[in-house]
């Protein structure tokens, strides 16, 4: 039985060796919440033991941000990015260095805040980071994201706990998405990669037109951009490492016309966006656009999230995940999008990855939208697969078939 000290240094290493494949002379950039400090402390480590020539840390404290955002005024908020916070982040990039997102931080850690003001932020930093993103995107900077409980998101997951035993429970639930529970973590990694390729090999051999959604509340027609390729697992960056941008990952995903999608989309799990819970939404797309919608929580956040841009409006991701799925067999709504949009079929609100359109990084923002690859400067997430979930393809010559019965595979 593994100590909780061998699982953390396992769950590092993993990140390191695994997740971004860290290359001996690269830089390491780490967003770390405070209380995530001992995990980035053990990366650290691991980088620099796999050669890692700098590691730099932006530690985030959600108090500290909610003082800011309740009190800095609206013109430092529309204009929040630093210019040397810019110039190191696009200094990775051109040095082909990595970067790691440690996710935790207290999912309602924002409520309260003005739903506006929390847009000017992000607005900002997607506006100010545009290159940096695109280059994510493209996989010129091997990027992951991995989750370390915080006592906010633990309690949130599990409030009946006191906060030390949800803090404990969420790493140990945390440690088997990642399978740092199993006798040898990196070889189990690589044959779930196996088997994710496996589906990506089929779909991209279909090239499907059209995907067909019916759910409680879902009625859904979404149409693949006609020169859409399926990822899942992993990718290659541009100088050929390969690396795996989320830990837990159990999808496959793809880029959608931007203007092909009509009808209704239930939400079945709580989406933490900007500090705040949204929950049981509602979206009804017209020629792709979002043109009416409702949410029993955070209807407010959800209105300006949209608001970041026009591009937000529209989707730039179709993921797929069965429900039958280690994450969703947990039996735990994690509170975060990294963690529930693994254990559930998912859509994402603005950007498209230029990695699912090939040649997408070498057009410019203009190219792309007459191409229908859908530019914004958000990115978000939101989880629609249940057990009742029906998903019907549809190839050129109107031919269809079953893809998804019953919330799982079909083929």
């Amino acid at each position: 039985m593994k100590t909780f000290e061998e699982k953390l240094d396992q769950y590092a290493e993993i990140v390191v060796k695994v997740g971004l494949n860290l290359q001996e002379g690269q830089r390491l950039l780490i967003n770390s919440p405070i209380e995530a400090a001992p995990f980035t402390r053990k990366v650290t480590e691991h980088a620099y033991k796999n050669g890692c020539k700098r590691v730099f840390v932006e530690w985030t404290d959600t108090e500290t941000n909610r003082i800011h955002l309740n009190n800095a005024s609206e013109e430092v908020l529309k204009d929040n990015l630093p210019q040397w916070q810019i110039d190191m982040h696009e200094s990775l990039v051109e040095n082909n260095d990595c970067m790691l997102m440690v996710t935790g931080s207290d999912p309602n850690g924002f409520k309260g805040v003005p739903a506006e003001r929390l847009m000017f932020v992000q607005k900002n930093a997607g506006e100010r980071l545009e290159k940096v993103s695109k280059a994510r995107l493209a996989g010129e900077v091997p990027w992951l994201i991995a989750g370390a409980p915080t006592a906010g998101w633990a309690k949130s997951v599990f409030p009946e706990k006191n906060e030390t035993d949800a803090i404990e429970a969420l790493w140990e639930a945390i440690f088997k998405t990642v399978r740092v529970d199993q006798l040898d973590p990196v070889a189990a990694w690589k044959e779930h990669g196996q088997t994710l390729v496996e589906k990506v090999n089929y779909l991209n051999e279909q090239k499907f037109k059209t995907l067909h959604y019916k759910s409680e509340g879902t009625d859904l027609s979404i149409d693949l951009h006609p020169e859409h390729v399926w990822i899942g697992g992993g990718h290659h960056s541009t100088f050929n490492t390969f690396y795996i941008p989320n830990m837990p990952t159990e999808e496959v995903f793809t880029a959608p016309l931007k203007e092909g999608v009509n009808g209704t989309v239930t939400s079945k799990k709580p989406l933490s966006a900007m500090g705040n819970i949204i929950d049981n939404f509602t979206l009804t797309f017209k020629d792709g656009k979002v043109v009416d919608l409702k949410a029993e929580t955070g209807e407010d956040t959800l209105k300006q999230l949209l608001n970041i841009d026009e591009g937000m409006k529209y989707l730039g991701e179709v993921a797929l995940v069965p429900y039958d799925s280690p994450i969703s067999n947990a039996g735990i709504v994690f509170n975060n999008t990294l963690f529930d949009e693994n254990a559930s079929c998912h859509l994402a609100l603005g950007m498209t990855i230029s990695m699912n359109i090939p040649g997408a990084d070498k057009l410019s923002k203009e190219e792309l939208e007459s191409k229908g690859v859908n530019q914004s400067h958000g990115h978000t997430d939101f989880m629609i697969g249940s057990a009742d979930l029906e998903i019907e393809a549809e190839y050129h010559d109107g031919k269809r078939i079953p893809l998804f019965t019953n919330g799982n595979w079909a083929i």
